[in-house]
């Protein structure tokens, strides 16, 4: 039996760790399935946090609660070239950190899970499958 593999994003990843209403359908649609990210994701969510912390939504006893649950989901890490997703940066003018999401989905020929509408729209133009939450 082939294993399933999925790219997952920040967008994904947080609306688990902070229960939002998709949660339950982004555990539905990853089960069985092994969750693969560019290595920048954890750099990703610490970045998230801490916006939410500057903003007072949570606290550093939450962050931190947030953060252990974070490292109990098993994601593997994967390389994406950097000069390919800046590319991919400039082409689309995004971020660098959701090229590298896009680049990692195309580059190991992997579906795409996000809540992200725009990061949706670009790995459209850019052939790659997307799993609909």
């Amino acid at each position: 039996m082939i294993e399933m593999r999925i790219i997952v994003d920040a967008s994904a990843v947080m609306s688990v760790l902070l229960n939002e209403p998709a949660k339950e359908n982004l555990i539905a649609r990853s089960q069985g399935a092994s969750l693969v990210a560019p290595g920048s994701l954890r750099w990703e969510i610490g970045n998230a946090l801490s916006s939410w912390l500057k903003r007072h939504r949570i606290t550093e006893k939450e962050a931190a609660a947030i953060l252990d649950e974070y490292a109990r989901i098993p994601i593997q890490s994967v390389e994406v070239d950097l000069k390919a997703a800046l590319s991919l940066s400039a082409k689309h003018s995004i971020y660098a950190y959701d090229a590298y999401v896009v680049l990692a989905a195309k580059q190991y020929r992997l579906p795409l899970l996000t809540l992200d509408a725009s990061m949706k729209e670009i790995a459209k133009k850019e052939k790659i499958k997307i799993l609909e939450v």
